[in-house]
């Protein structure tokens, strides 16, 4: 099929269709749409196919995104399937999780709408699952190496997937009682519908690697037992300890984490039953969300499908503007305003805004006093300085407050210490360029090495772990370095 060369100018972009509001924010399945393939082959159509594909450029997996959208436009989706499963590992979980840096970077997007590359990516994925193209023969001539990956999130999956295929060994070692990390207990179904993690991993299984849940490597499971029976081992435990908010009334109850939150109301959806008195539950309460990231999106989404009767969500930054500035030009990455699907379902939101102290009330918090602020630049030192304004000061009424402001490093205590791994400044993993810690065999790779970041990036990061361990164990390697 010959494409119109001027089909960008005739197509309009078509954004990602949603759930009705009423309708969704009463359950916690899938809020959006998934489209027809017929939608994406003209979606597609409106790649330009550059000469320079900036959109590859900006992606951390350097997808081949002009090309697979060709493939798509021309319905070969297998060979779409192919071309896009050789940079990226789990295009299912990018398709609806990435914030799609490769769009910002469109060559079309200059002066138009940039093309739906993720939900085309997306559109590959599910046609392939959908048709049984993923259902293929995997044969590979496997070598006498075994390796361990600790941890299941996005990088631990990629990394055992890359290794999977240069014929290792590969067992994956996860302390939850489900395969995921953060993918299944931090990401609401309303995001990531758990059974879209089941069947990758399955699928996984099939195709030759091992998992073993509720495996917790220096607690039940002894290291020695790690170090006498693999090959190399490759840490993969995500950036758990979250930054915590400093400030008067922090130990009041009914203040908390927007990862225990989060993870606690995933088990209660599946299934696992939460006693009363450490459950956390916004039915009925003044919510405030304290972060104004895609995490704070997320708790807000929560918050409101448990009944919240109200939900505020503070950032400390001022609001972003609603399109690109001066400061990021394209095809850079834009810092602008960025609305999820939950805020369009309800809340509030406030920016420049920072929390001086909780107020409370039978040990219980009931007020937030906060004050707004604005960054001015310091003339002595030049640097960009946070300044409170004098007579701003107010309180918001909260019955339950989440901590959305991040994480700062992976836990340090039990396997990580008890290994004697080294740490750079920031208290993550250090490692060589080869992602190799200062232990023999043991390498590191996602948030644990990298610090608290995209899943794309993690993937990125598993992919090219793997390939120095495939170069550790065999001296050279065949799996792609990027």
């Amino acid at each position: 099929m010959k494409k119109d060369v001027k089909t960008f100018l005739k197509v309009s972009r078509k954004e990602t269709e949603y759930r009705n509001v009423c309708e969704r924010i009463k359950d916690y399945e899938d809020v959006t749409i998934i489209r027809q393939p017929e939608v994406s082959q003209e979606q597609s159509s409106r790649c330009m196919d550059c000469g320079t594909p900036f959109c590859h450029w900006s992606c951390p997996l350097g997808n081949y995104i002009p090309d697979w959208n060709q493939l798509i436009f021309e319905g070969k989706w297998e060979e779409a399937l192919k071309l896009l499963h050789e940079t990226n590992n789990f295009p299912e979980f990018t398709g609806r999780l990435c914030p799609a840096l490769c769009e910002y970077s469109c060559v079309l997007g200059i002066n138009d709408e940039p093309v739906t590359i993720r939900e085309n990516e997306l559109a590959i994925i599910e046609y392939a699952f959908e048709k049984g193209l993923m259902s293929k023969v995997f044969s590979v001539k496997r070598t006498d190496k075994k390796i361990a990956v600790i941890g299941s999130g996005p990088a631990g999956l990629a990394v055992a997937d890359q290794l999977n295929k240069a014929g290792h060994k590969v067992v994956v070692l996860e302390k939850d009682a489900e395969i995921g990390g953060i993918l299944r207990f931090g990401i609401p179904d309303f995001k990531l519908d758990k059974s879209i993690i089941d069947r990758r991993v399955n699928f996984m299984k099939e195709q030759g690697i091992e998992f073993k849940p509720l495996v917790n490597v220096g607690v039940d499971y002894p290291i020695q037992s790690v170090l006498d029976n693999f090959d190399a081992v490759c840490l993969t435990v995500g950036s758990s300890i979250p930054r915590d908010l400093d400030i008067p009334g922090r130990n009041l109850e009914n203040i908390h984490f927007a990862m225990d939150y989060l993870v606690q109301n995933n088990i209660k959806i599946y299934g696992i039953n939460i006693p009363q008195e450490t459950s956390i539950d916004a039915k009925n309460k003044r919510v405030v969300i304290i972060g104004g990231g895609d995490t704070g999106s997320d708790c807000l989404g929560t918050a409101l499908r448990q009944g919240a009767s109200c939900v505020v969500q503070l950032e400390v930054m001022p609001k972003p503007p609603e399109d690109r500035t001066d400061q990021f030009p394209w095809p850079n990455y834009p810092m602008i305003l960025k609305t999820s699907s939950s805020h369009k379902e309800g809340g509030q939101r406030n920016w420049a805004i920072l929390t001086k102290k909780f107020v409370g009330e039978k040990g219980c918090v009931k007020k937030i006093e906060c004050v707004r602020v604005e960054f001015i630049k310091d003339k002595a030192t030049g640097r960009t300085v946070l300044k409170e304004l004098a007579g701003t000061e107010f309180e918001i009424e909260a019955d339950l407050v989440i901590l959305a402001i991040g994480f700062i490093q992976p836990n340090h205590k039990g396997m990580i210490k008890d290994l004697g791994l080294t740490f750079d400044e920031r208290g993550n993993i250090k490692t060589e360029d080869n992602f190799k810690t200062n232990l023999e065999g043991f390498f590191s790779a996602g948030d644990s090495r990298r610090g608290q970041s995209l899943i794309v990036w993690a993937i990125s990061e598993g992919r090219k772990a793997a390939y120095h361990i495939d170069s550790y164990l065999m001296g050279k390697s065949k799996l792609p370095s990027e």
